[in-house]
């Protein structure tokens, strides 16, 4: 798609696969280590069980969600449990934050990220040992996380949050995420949305337009 950067007023971005190096391999393989062997069946990047689903709209803690992998698993330990989840987290790309300066100085930007509070816990604590930041709140205007709305993309309540919030139209919008349902739904709310592939980078989306 070719972006009509003249429009573009501001920026929603996705986390993981966007900003955030991902690989969601990671996790079913450590899952399966830990023989949980149909986890792969139950999650994906494209659809998720319910349990997934409640977690990451807050509708239940990360302790609860812990304890029904557990019921699965029993023999395992509520820390291995975590680490496995956790194992889908990767890293911040060289240069990544300084990109979200620079774009944060050009447009309003917002995250909208589909995570939830044993996610958040991990990528904040790699943020500070790596990087020297707590959070990613200096980066962005805002952050609009699914755990803390209750709202997942591609609910495309999940994107009118921030439409209305912050007074914006769906056209002066740009959305860049990884997830193919989650371009269609902002596409349908009239938004420009780039879906940025396997070895796209945000560095090299933005080049035409970040001084």
């Amino acid at each position: 798609m070719q972006i009509e950067w003249g429009k573009v007023e501001a920026v929603i971005l996705d986390l993981g696969g966007v900003i955030l190096d991902i690989d969601y391999h990671k996790t079913v393989e450590a899952f399966v280590n830990l023989d949980f062997d149909n986890f792969g069946e139950l999650y994906s990047q494209l659809q998720q069980d319910g349990l997934f689903d409640q977690l990451e709209t807050g509708a239940i803690t990360g302790h609860e969600f812990i304890k029904r992998i557990q019921k699965e698993i029993p023999h395992r330990s509520a820390l291995e449990i975590e680490a496995a989840w956790n194992a889908i987290i990767l890293a911040f790309p060289e240069g990544r934050l300084e990109t979200l300066n620079r774009i944060k100085k050009q447009y309003r930007s917002f995250l909208l990220s589909n995570t939830n509070e044993i996610h958040l816990k991990f990528f904040n604590s790699l943020l500070h040992t790596k990087h020297g930041h707590h959070n990613l709140g200096p980066f962005f205007n805002k952050l609009y996380l699914s755990h803390e709305i209750q709202l997942r993309k591609p609910n495309h309540e999940a994107f009118e949050i921030i439409l209305e919030e912050q007074g914006l139209s769906a056209d002066q919008v740009l959305f860049v995420d990884d997830s193919t349902q989650h371009i269609e739904s902002a596409r349908i709310l009239g938004m420009q949305a780039y879906h940025l592939w396997d070895g796209e980078t945000l560095e090299e989306l933005f080049s035409p337009v970040l001084t």
